[in-house]
């Protein structure tokens, strides 16, 4: 890489010094003897090379010289200026000369170039290190992207899955509920049903005679908590039993349900069990 930006600086401030050189003796050749004006040539000629053979070596030390840098630059500046002056004044090929007095400035502005190269030139060793580095964080970015995409269709896999189940759940529980539905319509409607009393009354009559039982069947509802049973409570007799259920039911204008006195028969403390509190109830009612 250093040939490839030195050489083209080398040419090209060759070419400026031999332009240079020989615009010098044409053009003053005329008005002075031309050792005069060879002088003159070498002499702008060996102050550029001068100037810059200085800048070499302060870069060569890793320094710099700003006064030397404005020098070298003026040395340029006046070669151009040289070649634009022989150009303006000359009689034939004034825009061939124009052509290439830009010469020693593009001369200048690569061994800029070089210069800034090498300030920023790195060893092999360094460059490997650079490209390893680069390639790691290139596969860790790699492995990163591939992780986050799996874990994201994972959690759609997932997602999916669960709104399935949900959505079959949901569905289940609407047909249970709809079948809980109209099977406690049917139920309501047959609980209020003219006929319902009369054909369970009609069966049951000639099991208990003289029995008029009152038939409730279940309501569709909240229900109320049934107070736990005491452990150890006496047990009532049949006439205790139905003398209470009396006393609950008439407690209050109307008559409590059997839900109600039920509830406040066991909220009292009193202990009987569900059939015999049932066939009380009926027999009082």
């Amino acid at each position: 890489m250093s040939a490839k930006t030195v050489l083209p600086a080398v040419a090209m401030t060759a070419v400026s010094m031999v332009l240079t050189l020989a615009v010098v003796m044409m053009w003053l050749g005329r008005a002075v003897p031309w050792p005069v004006a060879l002088v003159v040539g070498l002499g702008i000629d060996g102050g550029w090379l001068a100037t810059l053979a200085y800048e070499r070596r302060l870069a060569a030390q890793g320094d710099h010289n700003r006064t030397v840098t404005a020098v070298g630059w003026c040395f340029g500046i006046l070669a151009a200026g040289v070649l634009v002056a022989h150009a303006l004044t000359a009689e034939h090929s004034a825009g061939a000369w124009l052509a290439v007095a830009w010469l020693p400035i593009a001369a200048k502005a690569l061994w800029l170039v070089h210069s800034l190269w090498e300030r920023t030139a790195l060893t092999p060793l360094a460059l490997d290190a650079i490209r390893g580095i680069q390639q790691e964080a290139r596969d860790e970015a790699a492995v990163a992207r591939a992780r986050l995409r799996a874990e994201a269709a994972t959690e759609e896999t997932r997602l999916t899955a669960v709104t399935e189940a949900g959505a079959r759940v949901a569905r289940v529980q609407a047909e249970t509920a709809q079948t809980l539905a109209g099977a406690w319509s049917t139920l309501e409607i047959t609980r209020k049903g003219e006929e319902t009393g009369r054909a369970l009354t009609s069966v049951t009559t000639p099991v208990t005679p003289g029995v008029t039982p009152r038939w409730e069947l279940p309501v569709w509802g909240p229900s109320d908590p049934v107070p736990a049973l005491e452990t150890g409570a006496p047990a009532l007799s049949d006439e205790a039993l139905d003398t209470l259920v009396h006393d609950i039911r008439h407690s209050q204008t109307p008559p409590l349900s059997y839900r109600d006195m039920a509830a406040r028969f066991r909220a009292a403390g009193y202990s009987a069990s569900e059939v015999r509190l049932r066939a009380a109830w009926k027999r009082v009612a």
